[in-house]
C-alpha cells in the first residue's frame, strides 16, 4: 500500500498522458482519414472517459483500499486541471456543462478506482484459507 497522494498523482499522470495520446490519435485520424470534425466531440468524450477509467484504476490498484474515494479524487484533480487550463488559457466561463463534467469525471474515475482495488485484491487469499480435499 502506497501513500494516497502519490497514488492520486500517478493516476492523474496516467490520465493526462492518455488524453494527450488520444489527442494525437484524433489529430492523425482527422488528417489522414475521412473523419469529419463534427464527430470530434464524441471522440473527445470517449478519450476522456477511457483515460479517467484507467487513471482511477491505477490509483485504486496502487492505494489498495477505498478505491471509489481515491479514484474519485483522481477524477476531481483532473477536473481541476482542465478547469484551470480552460479558465486561464481560454477564458472559459463556468456553466452547467462544467458541473456535469465534474460529476462524470468523478464517477468514471471512482468506478476505475473500485475496479483497481478489486483487481489488486484478487490474487491474495485469506490467511485462513484451506482448500478442500
Amino acid at each position: 500500500m502506497r501513500s494516497a497522494s502519490t497514488s492520486v498523482l500517478t493516476g492523474l499522470l496516467y490520465t493526462t498522458g492518455l488524453v494527450l495520446f488520444g489527442a494525437l490519435l484524433a489529430t492523425l485520424l482527422l488528417s489522414f482519414t475521412s473523419m469529419r470534425e463534427g464527430s470530434l466531440p464524441y471522440f473527445t468524450y470517449i478519450i476522456n472517459a477511457i483515460a479517467l477509467l484507467v487513471g482511477g484504476f491505477v490509483t485504486g490498484k496502487r492505494c489498495g483500499g477505498k478505491g471509489w474515494y481515491y479514484g474519485g479524487l483522481t477524477g476531481f484533480s483532473y477536473f481541476l486541471l482542465i478547469l484551470l487550463i480552460g479558465f486561464l488559457g481560454f477564458d472559459a466561463p463556468l456553466q452547467w456543462g462544467t458541473f456535469l463534467f465534474l460529476l462524470g469525471a468523478f464517477g468514471i474515475a471512482a468506478l476505475g478506482g473500485i475496479l483497481g482495488v478489486n483487481s489488486a485484491n484478487t490474487g491474495s487469499k485469506p490467511k485462513s484459507f484451506k482448500p478442500r480435499r
